[in-house]
């Protein structure tokens, strides 16, 4: 059984209506139906006290769905984010390095230039995305 039933059938079992549930986790009642739907998930502090309300066990709700799990795992792996994080910051830092130093001969071919300011772009990029998707 996916997550979304399990949330459902433990709400139904409390008697709750969707707008009970929602005013008692501070969230709008389309998100309570957006994760019965299983449109959407819900974070770990949602699924603790979901599972407090209901008087349910964590193991009972979570044990057997793949996607919640997994989307559990890369919702709280913070150690990867960081690592994703300081690679992008140390290879920013590292290109721009290289650039100082090779100045003279970049500044010389138009090829060069382009492939450098490509890389800079690009290693930005990338740097700036990891950046927002850990906030």
């Amino acid at each position: 059984m996916e997550i979304g039933s399990k949330l459902k059938e433990a709400r139904v079992q409390c008697t709750m209506t969707q707008e009970q549930v929602a005013e008692e986790l501070q969230v709008s009642r389309q998100t309570i139906s957006n994760w019965e739907n299983e449109k959407s998930y819900p974070d770990i502090l949602s699924v603790i006290k979901l599972s407090d309300l209901y008087k349910v066990s964590l193991d009972e709700l979570l044990k057997g769905d793949i996607k919640m799990i997994r989307h559990l795992a890369e919702s709280t792996n913070v150690v990867t984010s960081n690592k994703k994080l300081l690679t992008m910051i140390a290879l920013n830092g590292l290109l721009l390095i290289l650039f100082l130093l090779f100045n003279g001969i970049i500044a010389q071919n138009k090829y060069l230039i382009m492939i450098c300011a490509s890389t800079a772009i690009i290693s930005t990029t990338f740097l700036f995305y990891q950046i927002i998707k850990k906030f």
